[in-house]
């Protein structure tokens, strides 16, 4: 169980972790005898209100955080929830380090070129699905870098003018997406196989036109990332200049 704190009318917020609870089948969930089904949070996140949203992401991220910190990071002796579940203190007297939740910084960022967009696509994406660049920031380097390192080693194309453009809590399992823009400033595109299954320069025009959210029940067509996710409200604030 984790306290997650208190909700606008005062009321105490708990998370419990129920993944492997008894009666657990093929992955689909414990069985509680609901009139309902599990689904996954990012495939619903965003049809909910945007408070109970943040609250669900709030509990994944945290619960996933405790199932992979059991045991110590420093020494591999078990660890102990403390807290109301916001640290983890390592067992072993001699150790007793204290670990708590970390958040990992991934940039995403719109690469335009005129009245272009550079989208790529995942191998694992569903047939038709395409996006805008993201990747982890490493350590040592500025956000700023991160942006042009990744569009240089996923693509080959050179950016410059990046400019901070928003951010989304990314809970999957433990990161904030940090948004830019950026212009392309030369290169090739070249897209990198190990990385993408495809990269391409769209015009305004065939996002308009060729893009429609209709293609992604039967993966018919071409389809932009689900509504409320910042990688869609990239590519919309720039349809909509």
């Amino acid at each position: 169980m984790v306290f997650l704190g208190l909700d606008a009318a005062g009321t105490p917020v708990f998370a419990a972790d129920l993944s492997r609870s008894h009666g657990e089948v093929d992955g689909s969930g414990p069985q509680l005898g609901w009139n309902a089904r599990w689904v996954g949070l990012r495939a619903v996140a965003a049809l909910l209100p945007a408070g109970e949203a943040a609250i669900l992401g709030y509990a994944r991220a945290i619960t996933i955080w405790h199932h992979r910190s059991r045991f110590c990071g420093s020494c591999g002796a078990p660890t102990e929830s403390r807290e109301g579940g916001h640290m983890r203190q390592c067992l072993d007297s001699r150790c007793n380090a204290q670990t708590y939740p970390r958040t990992d910084p991934a940039v995403i960022m719109r690469v335009t070129d005129g009245d272009s967009i550079l989208l790529h696509r995942q191998p694992a994406w569903a047939p038709g699905q395409w996006s805008v660049l993201a990747g982890y920031v490493e350590p040592g380097e500025t956000l700023e870098e991160a942006v042009a390192r990744e569009v240089r080693e996923e693509t080959g194309i050179e950016v410059a003018d990046v400019t901070y453009a928003g951010s989304q809590p990314w809970p999957f399992p433990s990161s904030v997406m940090l948004a830019f823009t950026a212009r392309a400033a030369g290169g090739v595109l070249t897209p990198d196989p190990h990385e993408l299954e495809d990269a391409r320069w769209f015009s305004r025009r065939q996002v308009l036109t060729e893009f429609d959210d209709r293609h992604r029940a039967p993966a018919s067509g071409l389809f932009l990332p689900p509504a409320g996710s910042i990688s869609r409200r990239l590519v919309e604030d720039w349809l909509g200049r």
